[in-house]
């Protein structure tokens, strides 16, 4: 159960750092600070990250097959995606690589 807190932990963390990275670049605000178009799929991706039934028994989010997002939030979120996934590796290098082994490790286990 311990790890089950930790991934989730480690989801929205990721998840936040991503937003983030995307709007600041995007959208011109400053860090730590989430534009009014932002904010509502942050707030979004975070419940669903709460909500979500089956986070101890798939990968996490970014390989997820289960798509628990609606259609206009999933296309949001996969844009963050795109665009920040890359730019992880050198804003957050520790964080992209634990989320990267987290992904391998439950992809393999799933």
């Amino acid at each position: 159960m311990a790890f089950k807190i930790k991934r989730i932990e480690l989801e929205k963390k990721t998840v936040r750092k991503m937003i983030s990275l995307y709007c600041r670049k995007n959208h011109k605000t400053s860090a730590n600070t989430l534009c009014p178009d932002c904010q509502p799929l942050h707030d979004y991706a975070q419940a669903r990250l709460d909500r979500c039934k089956f986070h101890d028994s798939k990968p996490n989010c970014s390989h997820c097959t289960i798509h628990c997002y609606k259609p206009d939030m999933r296309e949001k979120i996969k844009a963050v995606m795109r665009f920040s996934g890359p730019r992880m590796i050198f804003r957050n290098p520790i964080l992209a690589f634990l989320h990267s082994i987290d992904g391998i490790i439950n992809k393999k286990s799933g």
